[in-house]
């Protein structure tokens, strides 16, 4: 919301510092950021920081030959963990906006950091992949890597234009959609499995799919499913017991999560037509 007497005070010429109200007061509310606004920043660092461990832990030993070869378990799960806590960044933004209130340029932020940890962030753990798996194909994975990229800046274009019924997306979330293409990529299935999966992932972030937002319970859900996901990530990065398994079982359950949402979506829209069409054959039927 903007302060008429605020703007009107900029507009009319009014000296910042004159005396006739406080600093804060004087600056326009545009650059001002809010506590919503600084998780959202906090998300965008996550995502870069992603990409730092991604390119130093694992895409730089591979270059010059040193270290554990294919992905580094360290460094690849501290950079799906950032992208976990930029996905906590951006489910509390939300949640703090709704309760207090955010800037005028908060959904402008919201859109840039979601584009680094969940447009860029992937996308260049996918390129990485390609570069160092055994039996993966660098250029194949680089197309990949730019279609996931590309998926989440249509996505991101289309939330800002695109008016939704309250308490749905359209397509998949970019922070789901993230997380699930780095799943893929951890399973370790044989090459051709993981690029079709991984350009499903990207279909469906552009799809009419309808997600429901993460609100009330569903959003205590998702917040403890990313808690999980950081101990399963944890437990593979240290070569727990049983770490391998358990990260594999996590993987799978994300992409089996990201496959069946939209089966229940369709077959919730199918319901609903033949409701639909049921109501008008009995109105019509009626004298």
């Amino acid at each position: 919301m903007i302060d008429p007497d605020t703007q009107a005070g900029w507009v009319d010429g009014a000296e910042p510092g004159s005396g006739t109200a406080d600093d804060a007061e004087e600056m326009p509310l545009s650059l001002r950021l809010s506590i919503a606004d600084t998780l959202t920043l906090g998300n965008a660092t996550c995502g870069f920081m992603a990409v730092y461990f991604t390119t130093t832990g694992i895409l730089i030993p591979h270059l010059v030959g040193s270290g554990e070869s294919g992905m580094a378990r360290h460094s690849a799960a501290t950079a799906v963990i950032l992208m976990l806590c930029a996905a906590v960044f951006d489910l509390f933004d939300g949640l703090v906006a709704r309760k207090l209130r955010s800037s005028p340029m908060g959904a402008e932020l919201d859109n840039l950091s979601d584009l680094i940890s969940f447009g860029l962030a992937p996308a260049y753990f996918v390129l990485v992949y390609g570069m160092v798996a055994d039996d993966a194909h660098q250029k194949v994975s680089a197309v990949a890597a730019i279609v996931v990229l590309l998926a989440v800046v249509l996505r991101l274009a289309r939330f800002s234009c695109v008016t939704m019924k309250d308490g749905m997306f359209q397509g998949m979330p970019s922070p789901f959609g993230a997380l699930t293409v780095v799943s893929i990529v951890l399973l370790e299935l044989p090459f051709i499995p993981t690029l079709l999966a991984i350009i499903g992932a990207a279909w469906l972030m552009v799809s009419r799919v309808e997600y429901p937002k993460p609100r009330g319970k569903l959003a205590v859900a998702m917040l403890s499913w990313i808690v999980g996901a950081m101990g399963l990530l944890a437990a593979w990065a240290f070569d727990a017991p049983g770490g391998q398994l358990l990260l594999q079982t996590g993987c799978a359950l994300q992409i089996v999560l990201a496959a069946t949402i939209p089966l229940f979506a369709t077959a919730r829209r199918v319901n609903t037509f033949r409701d639909n069409r049921r109501e008008a054959r009995a109105s019509a039927q009626l004298p």
